[in-house]
């Protein structure tokens, strides 16, 4: 396994996917159920976003040649996705991306079954999600760097799993200093990972730049 390949998707995928920070969402959508009706939902929730990116994952690069789009440029949208997200998170916004307009999120609290919407997409599994899973898809290109591509989106989603699963536990310990301590250092995380992605995704497109 390349080390320094699943690090880095790691950092990506758990920056943007954050157990931890999306903890309160999971809480709010669900305050009407019990510890039982949380499980439940929690379960539900991460067998959504396996299947979510499994499906990304199998037919993402079918999607782009469908409609033309080269990985490259592919790329340099993700990263700027990516770098969008990370600066939000850095100034402790919300991202309409993934968490939705204002009116869309009083949408989602109306929801009877979060499970899917909004908790696995477009929170969990959006924009940002899609475009770390096909870019570092695209970049694996042997099998240490995907058997590290796999290990690691099995890992947060494991991550995922048992955070959910105890997220009324861990949400009483998680003082909101902590989730804002969390939410700038995985923000700053993202917005270097996702410029890198665009200086690379530009640098394929012309090659001049890298001259």
């Amino acid at each position: 396994m390349d080390q320094l390949f699943a690090i880095k998707f790691f950092g990506a995928l758990f920056a943007i996917m954050n157990p931890l920070t999306n903890l309160p969402i999971f809480l709010s959508l669900t305050s009407g159920l019990d510890p039982a009706g949380q499980r439940r939902v929690a379960r539900q929730v991460v067998l959504n976003v396996a299947v979510l990116c499994l499906v990304v994952v199998l037919l993402g690069q079918q999607i782009l040649d469908l409609f033309g789009i080269d990985i490259n440029s592919f790329r340099t949208a993700g990263g700027i996705v990516l770098a969008g997200i990370g600066w939000n998170m850095l100034n402790g916004e919300h991202s309409t991306s993934h968490s939705g307009t204002s009116d869309e999120r009083l949408q989602q609290a109306q929801v009877q079954n979060v499970a899917f919407y909004p908790m696995a997409f477009p929170i969990l599994v959006g924009p940002g999600t899609m475009s770390a899973l096909l870019v570092f898809l695209h970049q694996a290109d042997s099998p240490r760097h995907y058997i590290g591509y796999a290990l690691v989106v099995v890992a947060v989603v494991l991550l995922l799993a048992v955070a959910l699963r105890y997220a009324s536990n861990i949400g009483r310990h998680l003082s909101e200093t902590l989730r804002v301590i969390m939410t700038r250092i995985m923000g700053m995380i993202l917005l270097a990972i996702a410029v890198q992605m665009t200086v690379e995704g530009l640098s394929a497109l012309f090659p001049g730049l890298a001259s």
